[in-house]
């Protein structure tokens, strides 16, 4: 695939906001998602995630970050269900990381796991400087041998209170058959972008960017496929590109 050519794709969509699909609100007006982000988000937004947001959004892959609302959102939730052992597959920059960190106590943890560390070290200071660095195990590569390893010792099953993933979509439903095992029973799975720019919704035939085609059907299957487990509850939100809460029950 012509990655370059998604990254363009996704710019060209993101600076034309709600005149297509690919914006990371999915709400229909630009003036309500500012309102939101400037009544709720903004004024309580703690200083190191508006640098590290501001800094993100000057990257040229920025497109692949989590929506401020998102992480705002994701903060509390963290808070409310007082997670202390958490995952998070596809860190970018680490903006949602960051999120995350700033929610758990001081002894709480986060494996993180991307391909490309050259993307987090970008942010890393930013972290470093907000006094969370030291939650985070980064590993830099594939995350379904990471899992694999974490499997094989039954001490880790059933020991993570909250998994988060934003990353190759392709790969949803093999993190899945995997997190299910880690994710203790009464926790929580969030898969980002399950409604990847309002495309699951489009017509087959509707006139899309190649980088929504290519993943749309990989987000429709594990969005099918969530759907019909019966280990989880599940809640689909339309906040930011689209998140699926999977409640683990058995």
């Amino acid at each position: 695939m012509d990655w370059a050519k998604f990254d363009r794709d996704a710019g060209s969509i993101q600076a034309g906001a709600h005149q297509g699909l690919g914006h990371k609100s999915l709400l229909q007006s630009d003036d309500l998602y500012q309102y939101i982000l400037e009544t709720s988000v903004y004024p309580r937004e703690p200083e190191p995630m508006k640098e590290l947001r501001e800094m993100t959004a000057k990257h040229p892959w920025n497109t692949m970050t989590t929506s401020a609302d998102e992480n705002q959102f994701l903060n509390m939730l963290l808070k409310l269900i007082n997670a202390k052992k958490t995952m998070e597959i596809g860190v970018y920059t680490g903006y949602s990381l960051l999120a995350t960190a700033l929610a758990l106590p001081q002894d709480g943890k986060i494996l993180a796991m991307d391909v490309n560390r050259e993307n987090y070290e970008l942010g890393l200071p930013i972290i470093e400087k907000a006094g969370v660095a030291h939650k985070i195990d980064f590993k830099e590569g594939p995350a379904l041998p990471v899992l694999d390893q974490l499997i094989e010792d039954d001490k880790n099953h059933g020991t993570f209170d909250f998994i988060f993933v934003d990353a190759d979509k392709n790969n949803y439903l093999n993190y899945h058959k995997r997190l299910i095992e880690l994710v203790k029973v009464g926790g929580l799975i969030g898969y980002d972008n399950t409604l990847w720019n309002g495309s699951v919704a489009a017509p087959a035939n509707a006139p899309l960017p190649e980088y929504l085609i290519y993943y749309r059907q990989f987000v429709l299957e594990v969005n099918k496929a969530l759907a019909v487990d019966p280990r989880i509850e599940i809640c689909m939100l339309s906040v930011g590109d689209g998140i699926t809460l999977c409640r683990r029950i058995k």
